[in-house]
């Protein structure tokens, strides 16, 4: 035996199976937190699903706990940073109900072209009224896949199955990736004005909250058709209500809300051209014996010594080792982030560079960092030294890793070069005594400190009165500067502003900006 094992919820018999072959497996369902702390002390093992918190509390009363095993994707209910500050291995099952999701999206694709909810109430209320439900075959349709992850990935093998030509958006899947899931990659604005179907599969961020709103249902065909059993928040409810009720959308198909339930007064159940279901992405017997399954395993690996696949958070690093890698983790995270936000097109390869002392140390935890920063704005998945790696292949990302000697004045520097379809961006970092520092972008060497905020990029010829023009300018929209750093190749030449701002600017006001004679290019970020 290899340990006891508590299991706090329900979950499927197969993983109890698999656990009890080689550990002593309680099951005790509904235990109060309190109950919950005085019984942890005596398990090597947890196994929850959503509804117990693991706290703090709890784990630092799990003196001999090892691992704890959500039988399922999120682990919101864990306290990740306590379990890692004990050495505590958590894992998850993020591909257990990848097929169930899949299945799901394309089962209300075809929901929604054959009218299937709507003429299944009619005959039950008593009406035969074929013609009133004429729908469309999908063959031969264009479907547009937005995120090429993991059930974004499966969609699209079915749909090909289905004879249908996918595009996919995603700016951090491969070329290669995508034509080997038979699906082409186009442009946001490409994939909605010829999608005929279209299947939204992002992580809710900041930047993807409401990436379909009103503005997007102006571009696709009246014919449209779109599913989404992705995440509540990625469409403005109220705008596919209106474009759905106006005839500019044909019909959707909800399986998410930002709220769930919803509240009764949600615009998307209002609409009987709108099918919903109650968030049924992963309910299928299937998927809950594959999580209850694989989170089985991964607890046995931990108890046994081994490594696990989808461990989501990282060991403790030496305390020799941490002393020099520990200031660079940000720095690696804050310069991948940053590139990922100055590039555009299609990402092909990650160039990362250790320069000065930290390319004598073990470099795992900084690349987990620079893949973390370069995922944060299109993924919700954490990646850790454990994981990173498995992360970075499923996207087809193909990264390579230089060491070497740092130039002066600078101890240490880890920069991050993102080449894409539209050409190479590299930024890196150092940390100094307050925090992280951002010193070159582009070729261009500048300083931005510390702090979190948004960062106005202006390439702009070096001449007199530039940075006045843009002081100006950004008073007159009443937009307030908390920094500014000036880089340049050569006097009179080509220069790189970089302004702190306490607010953000709409891309009215950076076009604007743009046409301030000698400003070549103007951008936002946020740190």
């Amino acid at each position: 035996m290899k340990g006891k094992v508590l299991v706090s919820e329900r979950v499927a018999q197969d993983g109890i199976d698999v656990l009890s072959q080689h550990a002593q497996v309680d099951v005790r369902l509904g235990l109060s937190p309190q109950e919950l702390i005085q019984a942890i002390g005596e398990y090597e093992g947890l196994v929850v699903r959503s509804e117990t918190k693991v706290t703090r509390e709890v784990i630092e009363a799990g003196k001999r706990l090892q691992v704890i095993g959500r039988a399922g994707v999120g682990v919101d209910n864990i306290n990740l940073d306590a379990a890692t500050e004990r050495g505590i291995v958590v894992v998850n099952a993020p591909l257990g109900s990848t097929i169930s999701a899949a299945e799901h999206a394309i089962g209300l694709m075809l929901a929604l072209a054959r009218h299937i909810p709507s003429a299944y109430a009619s005959l039950k209320g008593g009406e035969w009224n074929r013609s009133r439900f004429l729908g469309v075959e999908v063959r031969g349709k264009t479907l547009g896949v937005i995120g090429l992850g993991q059930v974004g990935s499966e969609v699209t093998r079915r749909a090909r199955g289905l004879e249908m030509r996918v595009i996919g958006h995603d700016p951090f899947v491969s070329e290669e990736r995508a034509h080997v899931l038979g699906a082409e990659l186009v442009s946001l604005d490409e994939l909605l004005r010829e999608s005929d179907f279209i299947s939204v599969h992002a992580a809710l961020t900041p930047a993807t909250r409401e990436m379909l709103g009103e503005e997007q249902f102006r571009m696709v065909k009246p014919s449209v058709r779109i599913v989404n059993t992705a995440r509540g928040g990625l469409i403005d409810e109220e705008a596919l209500y209106r474009a759905v009720e106006e005839g500019k959308v044909a019909g959707a198909a909800i399986d998410v809300f930002p709220q769930e339930p919803p509240p009764r007064e949600s615009p998307l159940l209002r609409s009987e051209r709108i099918i919903v279901t109650p968030h049924l992405g992963a309910s299928t017997t299937e998927a809950q014996e594959r999580v209850a399954v694989d989170v089985a395993h991964q607890v046995l690996a931990v108890l046994s010594g081994e490594p696990a696949t989808y461990a989501v958070n990282a060991p403790l690093i030496s305390a020799e080792s941490m002393s020099v890698i520990a200031p660079y983790l940000e720095v690696a995270e804050r310069t991948a982030s940053l590139s990922t936000q100055l590039s555009a097109g299609q990402l092909g390869n990650v160039e990362i560079e250790y320069l000065g002392e930290i390319a004598n140390q073990d470099v795992t935890p900084l690349r987990a960092a620079v893949i973390r920063g370069l995922l944060v704005p299109i993924s919700e998945e954490k990646v850790t030294i454990v994981n990173a790696g498995l992360v970075a292949e499923r996207r087809g990302l193909k990264i390579r890793e230089r060491m070497g000697p740092v130039e002066e004045p600078y101890a240490n520097l880890v920069s991050v070069g993102l080449t894409t379809s539209e050409g190479t961006t590299k930024v890196a970092g150092t940390s100094a005594h307050d925090g992280p520092h951002i010193v070159l972008i582009d070729g261009f060497w500048v300083d931005i400190p510390p702090g979190d905020g948004y960062l106005l990029l202006c390439e702009n010829l070096d001449r007199p009165g530039m940075v006045g023009a843009v002081g100006t300018f950004l008073g007159q929209h009443d937009i307030n500067i908390s920094f500014m750093r000036l880089g340049r190749k050569q006097v009179r030449g080509r220069a790189l502003m970089v302004l702190g701002l306490d607010d953000t600017m709409s891309p009215e006001l950076l076009r604007e900006l743009e046409a301030i004679p000698d400003i070549y290019s103007a951008r936002v970020v946020k740190l």
